[in-house]
């Protein structure tokens, strides 16, 4: 184990890499330092990441759960995309004052909307803990016993580097558990909204433009983190003020052309560049399709819906944003898989593999592909029915959604009723109820029946169609028949026999809960028989993704042995990362060619009325015809969106985009659909990250939400 170790830290010490890929470590930034100058960097190492000094990575935050942001200015003004502010604009919105669609903007600090739930991250350091959560393995350890000894010693770091609960701390381990690095962040709790511009323009070409180039959209939002009187974090209170930061960032108004150095910091959520061409396969053939087919049917039916109803528009909106996005990915993952030919480029990869494990005698490798080839022949088989399940039937009814959370609440009453409840799980269930009951007028203020009834039909109907009769609860098949297929009949009854339709029966239940109340409830005992036999189809398959598991770590570890020199980074598993690249251009197809830039004279020829998703404000194209550009032209126009070649995925929306000086040049947003297979394998030529102009940015905060104080707030640089 102790050489293993040693091989892998003498491997990331020759980390190094090529301008376009890799997600890096932090701490390992002075790999690539000299490569990072040549390209234009003239900041430090020191000056992106230090532990003792503040440093550029002072001012790069987890947004909520899932985006980036970045503070800019001195007051704690926080820059994300729109798409990132997405739902709790809509959660601030009503259709009396509607501001997701209307947009808004703060004239002074009081005017700022406090954003319940809402927490930003600030990242303070890293380190390496490898040697000490490995420490106690051995090649004999089963999966299992491997995996209660790292949460063992997981659990142990992050207990003693918390302080007691004042940082939040990450244990993750890299390059598929063969390394592990601990991550502190501290959590800021009072985030309050400060600018957004409307939906129109932060979502402006929707669904049809999402993944794809050219883009021309306003895709920011702008939020202010507040702290107690002594600058620490803190619950909301009106007693609150602004964030002193310790660093933020100043915007350049410059702009870039073809060829400047970019790079973007941010919390990359999830890639996958080891998978292997059988894990390829089954995402091409069972994954994908499955999750775009189960979507695609909620979306539609979702879709009518709002088009009929504004106060249903504004109810889905972001729930149809959280969907929409993943199943045009998925969409345009499949394609791409297909159309860059990556089975074939992974498949060569493991040919190469087994010959440097024939030629050389690597006994401890000799069944790793082997293995991952079995182990997918078996996971495959249930590949489709998992993501039935996970779509259509635990993500699909809304009901099932919330019936979800009673699920322990439940197994409490049913210790309560038979008197075997102890003191301690009283407690729980008490603390649980009281969550409960806090949740609902939220969840409620989003739901509509109707909507959630005619969706269900229709999951049910397709999740009939594309399973088996063993892979269905007894219930299920028997109230189908019952019912002669109709399944607006089955549903129908269902919503009538249920408590999780109706905030005034759960409402009336939290007041006096009690087991068997659910065990009459049809929503709830469905649910339950379907997450029983969900549970029980997939145990068999353990013991395959406790081979695969392993199979997958020896292979990257063999990789890396094989490769020494090899420039490899580890899978983003959203911890924070910096990624390098220039700006520029790239070829679409044959005899096309994307220019790297578009303008907002590009927004108006998109326009179209008739399509919610190419409305223009009316303002917006007065400044255009006047030309009211102020001080955020270049060459006589505005410029919008622009390409870098920066190595990105989903996590790194709202990061910022940094020119070699560590100025602020925009707000990453999105990627293109060229290389929507980039997950999985970068593509060198292809890949591209979108992103807003800070000079776009800037300019609809002035003149477009009459806002200047904001601006006045910045550090705009022109250097």
């Amino acid at each position: 184990m102790k050489k293993i170790i040693l091989s892998i830290i003498i491997y990331l010490s020759l980390l190094s890499t090529k301008a376009d890929e890799g997600m890096w470590l932090l701490s390992l930034l002075e790999n690539n330092y000299s490569t990072m100058q040549k390209m234009g960097l003239t900041l430090s190492v020191e000056e992106i990441y230090s532990i003792n000094n503040a440093s550029m990575k002072d001012a790069v935050v987890i947004f909520g759960g899932g985006c980036t942001g970045e503070i800019i200015s001195g007051k704690g003004l926080l820059l994300t995309n729109h798409h990132c502010g997405y739902s709790t604009v809509q959660a601030l919105s009503t259709p009396e004052n509607n501001i997701l669609t209307n947009g808004f903007w703060a004239t002074t600090f009081a005017d700022e909307l406090p954003c319940p739930g809402l927490n930003v991250t600030f990242f303070i350091r890293m380190e390496e803990v490898t040697n000490i959560i490995l420490s106690e393995l051995n090649d004999d350890m089963s999966e299992q016993q491997r995996n209660d000894s790292i949460s063992k010693r997981r659990q142990e770091l992050e207990d003693e580097y918390s302080e007691n609960n004042k940082f939040l701390v990450r244990i993750v381990s890299m390059f598929n558990g063969n390394t592990y690095y601990m991550f502190i962040y501290q959590v800021y709790r009072d985030v309050r909204l400060v600018g957004v511009p409307p939906e129109a323009m932060g979502k402006f070409g929707g669904d049809t433009d999402n993944w794809t180039w050219p883009r021309h959209t306003a895709d920011f939002s702008l939020f202010r983190v507040y702290t107690d009187k002594e600058g620490d974090p803190a619950a909301y209170s009106e007693e609150n003020i602004p964030l002193v930061p310790k660093w933020y960032f100043p915007v350049s108004t410059t702009g870039v052309k073809e060829g400047d150095f970019a790079m973007i910091m941010g919390f990359p959520g999830s890639t996958d560049r080891f998978l292997s061409s059988y894990g390829v396969k089954m995402a091409i053939e069972e994954k994908n399709p499955t999750i775009v087919n189960v979507r695609d049917i909620k979306l539609s039916s979702w879709r009518e819906f709002r088009r009929a109803d504004p106060v249903i528009n504004l109810q889905y909106a972001s729930k149809y944003a959280g969907i929409s996005n993943y199943w045009k990915y998925y969409i345009g993952q499949t394609q791409q898989l297909k159309n860059n030919n990556v089975f074939e480029k992974k498949k060569k990869i493991e040919d190469d593999f087994q010959n440097w494990i024939n030629k050389n005698n690597k006994k401890e490798y000799t069944n790793v592909l082997a293995n991952i080839a079995s182990a997918y022949t078996e996971i495959s088989k249930q590949e489709k029915f998992n993501n039935l399940y996970s779509q259509a039937i635990f993500g699909g009814p809304e009901i099932f959604s919330l019936a979800s959370q009673f699920r322990q609440v439940y197994d409490l009453l049913k210790k309560k009723d038979e008197q075997t409840i102890s003191e301690k799980e009283a407690n729980q269930l008490e603390s649980r109820l009281k969550s409960l009951q806090s949740r609902i007028e939220n969840y409620f203020k989003n739901y509509n029946l109707n909507v959630d009834k005619a969706t269900t039909a229709k999951l049910f109907e397709l999740f009939y169609n594309e399973t088996t009769l063993d892979q269905r609860p007894q219930d299920f098949n028997e109230a189908v028949q019952k019912f002669n297929n109709n399944f607006e009949k089955l549903t129908e009854n269902l919503f009538n026999n249920t408590i999780f339709a109706d905030k005034r029966a759960i409402e009336t239940f939290l007041q006096n809960p009690s087991a068997k109340l659910l065990d009459n409830d049809i929503a709830f005992s469905l649910y339950t028989k379907f997450s029983d036999l969900y549970q029980e189809k997939r145990e068999p398959l353990s013991e395959q993704i406790e081979i695969l598991t392993k199979a997958n770590r020896l292979f990257v570890r063999g990789l890396l042995e094989m490769n020494p020199h090899k420039l490899y980074a580890p899978n983003a598993n959203s911890q924070i990362r910096l990624t390098y690249g220039k700006v520029g251009g790239y070829p679409i197809k044959d005899g096309l060619y994307a220019k790297h830039y578009t303008t907002l004279e590009g927004v108006l020829a998109k326009e179209d009325p008739d399509s919610y998703e190419f409305i223009i404000p009316e303002k917006l194209k007065i400044l255009q015809q006047n030309k009211d550009y102020g001080l955020y032209a270049e060459d006589g126009q505005i410029r919008v969106n622009f390409l870098t070649n920066n190595d990105i995925t989903g996590g790194n929306s709202g990061s910022p985009v940094i020119n070699g000086k560590g100025q602020l040049i925009g707000c990453a947003f999105d990627g293109n659909w060229e290389a929507m297979s980039g997950d999985i394998f970068f593509e060198h030529i292809l890949q591209r990250c979108i992103n807003v102009d800070i000079r776009y940015i800037l300019f609809v905060i002035d003149k477009f939400g009459d806002a200047k104080h904001l601006i006045d707030e910045m550090n705009l640089v022109n250097d």
